[in-house]
């Protein structure tokens, strides 16, 4: 009997102190429940940012590594930033915990301050695409071709075939020259022949070496021009337009039949005032 009866002084006891406190505990259950309202908001609004942002990236082919972690920081960036004002709501002193993510965040960013650079880069680099995966490029005086771009660094496989890893940041900061990005090339020559040959019938024998070339753009325009008197040569500059994977080859091919037609009609090929033979 003795057992119900503190029971009973229990319950009325607890009720009595619920009564008491009733706005107190009625404050902190709205508190708990705006908590839950904000934080489940930030979740709903970060998922959806970061899946605009991922398909707005994808719409404009800027590469999924790059897509994937931008939406990703952005996500949990947003539920970082929602869960402070819902921690404020149930009373928790956020004030210092701002101080810590911001002191955190600073330290970080400056231990990883070369890093982040060469991120930043590569988001670059990859949003504006100044090159792609396979172009021939010249990034400041190492040209290869472009084996894969990555968001800290891109790799280029030169034409002796070394394999060079270059920071992103110091792509971006300097030079960036790319090969590819034309379908068409220039040949850009200089033939230099002997003071006492004919310029008109050099001239002629040069221009129908590349009109009878199938792979010379004939449209685009072809130049045989003297371009310069030099101590001991006559210099002629060759110009002409063919599709970007024969510019090599049509070099060469131009300067063999140059040489052949030249004998031909005993005209000396001279040294250029560098002293190299300049076909």
């Amino acid at each position: 009997m003795e057992n119900i009866k503190n029971i009973i002084d229990k319950i009325n006891y607890i009720g009595s102190r619920l009564v008491t406190n009733q706005e107190l505990l009625i404050n902190y259950v709205v508190n708990i429940i705006a908590a839950f309202i904000i934080l489940f908001i930030g979740l709903l609004i970060s998922r959806i940012i970061a899946r605009a942002i991922n398909q707005m990236m994808k719409m404009h082919n800027i590469d999924a590594t790059v897509t994937d972690f931008i939406s990703t920081i952005l996500r949990y960036g947003i539920i970082i930033f929602t869960l402070i004002p819902a921690l404020s709501c149930i009373g928790v002193q956020t004030a210092s915990l701002v101080a810590v993510i911001g002191a955190a965040s600073l330290s970080i960013g400056l231990a990883l301050q070369g890093s982040l650079s060469n991120f930043a880069a590569g988001v670059l680099l990859v949003t504006f695409r100044h090159f792609r995966t396979g172009d021939y490029v010249d990034f400041s005086g190492t040209s290869g071709t472009v084996i894969v771009i990555q968001l800290f660094s891109t790799t280029l496989r030169t034409y002796d075939g070394k394999i060079v890893v270059l920071p992103n940041s110091k792509i971006l900061s300097g030079n960036i020259t790319n090969f590819s990005e034309e379908p068409n090339q220039l040949i850009d020559t200089i033939i230099s022949v002997s003071y006492n040959s004919d310029i008109e019938l050099v001239k002629n024998l040069i221009t129908d070496i590349l009109a009878a070339d199938s792979r010379i753009i004939q449209n685009m325009g072809i130049m045989v021009r003297m371009k310069a008197l030099s101590p001991s040569s006559l210099d002629f500059i060759v110009r002409a337009w063919v599709p970007r994977s024969d510019q090599q080859n049509a070099t060469f091919d131009l300067l063999e039949k140059a040489k052949a037609a030249l004998d031909v009609h005993n005209i000396n090929i001279s040294l250029s005032t560098n002293g190299c033979v300049s076909v």
